[in-house]
């Protein structure tokens, strides 16, 4: 990486192949994969948006909880985008590491949709 625009770049570019991976996978019903591949969208997003403001991030907790201290809680972002990264966090870590956890296709059809939402949303503020 050149710069931290280039970084920013290359993270914005992550979030939107994992996002455009987890609309693929709705033919497949892999219900616990996108769910995996939504949350990858958001916290690619959020650790751009983290770049760009020069706040740091160690870890995927980390990074969830530097994103509501500094946009979630200053109302700079909506609270809705705070309860959707965090719900998918702990959705991750259900479908990923839980034992005979499965989710359901009413369950993460929603989330799609509000995941697009959440993108544009990090994309404007990355703008600004």
């Amino acid at each position: 990486m050149n710069n931290i625009e280039d970084y920013i770049n290359y993270r914005l570019k992550r979030a939107d192949e994992a996002y455009d991976e987890a609309i693929f996978l709705v033919q497949k019903k892999s219900w616990n994969t996108i769910v995996n591949r939504l949350y990858y969208a958001c916290f690619y997003a959020v650790t751009a948006l983290l770049l760009k403001n020069k706040i740091k991030a160690n870890t995927h907790r980390g990074t969830l909880n530097q994103f509501s201290l500094h946009f979630i809680k200053t109302n700079k972002i909506d609270m809705e985008y705070g309860t959707l990264y965090s719900q998918l966090s702990d959705f991750r870590q259900k479908g990923d590491y839980g034992d005979m956890f499965d989710f359901k296709e009413d369950q993460v059809t929603p989330l799609i949709e509000q995941v697009s939402g959440f993108l544009s949303e990090i994309k404007k503020h990355i703008q600004m």
